[in-house]
């Protein structure tokens, strides 16, 4: 039996794709191993999206071409939105990787790696970018990769949006949508193989259907009908979604997560900024009177929602007043959860060739600003959790220590928030349990399981 290493970098979407490999590769006998010095194959599935990311890319695969040294590892692939990106530059630049696959053709990994097949020139070949991005079908293998309780769950490639700092588009193309019927089909299959966190990832949820409409305006696949049909239909005891954007938040999706208890007050909500100036330079066609009218509706509508939000600082433009404008709006809005990105331009993107670049100290400076501002507000709000009682899903040991338990709140996403350490009781991986918080963070939670004998819910 072969075995495969997988590498997976990137966001929660990238990794379905490293899941779908991952399927197909165990249907033809391959055998994965944590330990790439195992392996007879790597597939390092990279991210394009920014330039620390690509740096990272590029480095692993020079770091798992170096295994190639000792005599074992005989296929080095490179995959993902990087290698789609890039085919040509990839090709020359990368002389150790043996397969190039696009976004359009990871799925065919079984087949490329048995029967690679031969170019125009009579070369074994090695590079497959057939299409620009593939969909995922009912039929299509996946292995989740996550532990047992949590999967994510992707909705949908590419985006209708066209915002000017952003290459998703260039790489993924325009959106497509899975059907309702697939998402779901999908959805039971993973609750019945022991999921109880269903994650929703999409590069714009609100945008979710809006193709298949214009196809067929019959149809009615939308956010407020997908989020219904799994709320009522796969079986999942917190569905999570990630990547909402305001302007299509709408009072009937609004409703329909304030009554479903299985629809986390979880609002993933990337603002990028609040200067109107800002804003429409990063063609993100939404103001900030229209921010604020979002912000206050769901906090009026749910007022236990937990609000995640990311920006951009040191976008090309951005004077010191309208950052200035984005700190005293964070300040005032007191977020629960903020991610902050200094700008990175971008090649072929509107914003990579604006002027008015800023330097890179410029960047960093603003982006400290902001996140210190937030972890004082942060602070301040895992305080006031003190002492209240709490519903966490338990992942497992702690890195830290095995004396601990790790799990999260409803409000705390996995890998982009803090966590909840339990410091007394016992519980399984994958159990809901009712913790008491003795101790608070700057962004992590510490408590007690109370009520241990119905830790695991039914």
């Amino acid at each position: 039996m072969k075995k495969v290493h997988f590498v997976s970098l990137g966001c929660p979407k990238n990794l379905v794709d490293s899941e779908i490999m991952l399927g197909s590769l165990i249907n033809e006998g391959y055998e994965v191993t944590d330990n790439p010095s195992d392996a007879e194959a790597v597939i390092v599935n990279t991210c394009g999206f920014i330039e620390d990311s690509k740096k990272e890319s590029i480095s692993k695969v020079i770091e798992m071409g170096e295994l190639k040294k000792s005599g074992k590892l005989k296929k080095l692939v490179v995959a993902g939105c990087l290698t789609q990106r890039y085919k040509d530059e990839l090709i020359e630049g990368l002389p150790e990787a043996d397969v190039f696959v696009g976004s359009g053709s990871f799925q065919d990994i079984a087949e490329i790696l048995k029967n690679p097949g031969h170019d125009e020139k009579g070369s074994i070949q090695k590079k497959f970018f057939d299409r620009p991005t593939f969909l995922q079908q009912q039929e299509t293998p996946r292995v989740n990769s996550q532990p047992q309780h949590r999967a994510y769950l992707k909705i949908s490639e590419g985006c209708k949006k066209r915002c000017a700092f952003c290459a998703i588009p260039l790489i993924k193309g325009n959106l497509q949508s899975r059907t309702i019927e697939a998402i779901v089909a999908e959805a039971k299959l993973l609750v019945a193989g022991g999921v109880k966190e269903l994650i929703i990832v999409s590069h714009d949820f609100t945008d979710y259907g809006w193709d298949l409409r214009k196809k067929d305006p019959a149809r009615s696949d939308n956010p407020y009908e997908l989020l219904k049909a799994l709320s009522e239909q796969s079986g999942a005891q917190w569905i999570r979604i990630l990547y909402l954007y305001p302007d299509g938040i709408t009072d009937q999706v609004l409703q329909l997560i304030k009554e479903k208890d299985n629809l986390l007050n979880y609002f993933d909500m990337p603002l990028q900024h609040i200067s109107n100036d800002v804003l429409k330079v990063m063609n993100r066609r939404i103001t900030r009177e229209e921010i604020l009218q979002c912000v206050a509706k769901i906090k009026s509508e749910i007022p236990e929602a937990v609000i995640r939000t990311q920006f951009i600082v040191g976008f090309p433009g951005e004077t010191e007043e309208q950052f200035n404008e984005l700190v005293e709006f964070v300040r005032d809005q007191k977020f629960d959860r903020v991610g902050c990105f200094m700008y990175s331009p971008e090649e072929s993107t509107k914003a990579g060739s604006m002027a008015g670049q800023l330097p890179e100290a410029v960047k960093q400076v603003r982006h400290n600003i902001l996140m210190q501002v937030q972890k004082e507000i942060s602070k301040q709000k895992q305080s006031e959790l003190h002492g209240t009682t709490v519903e966490v899903i338990v992942d497992g040991l702690s890195e830290e220590t095995e004396l601990l338990l790790v799990g999260r709140t409803r409000g705390q996403a996995p890998e982009v928030d803090g966590v909840t350490y339990i410091n007394d009781g016992s519980a399984n991986i994958g159990d809901l349990v009712q913790v008491k918080v003795t101790d608070t963070h700057d962004y992590d939670l510490v408590g007690e399981i109370i009520n241990p004998s119905m830790t695991t819910a039914t």
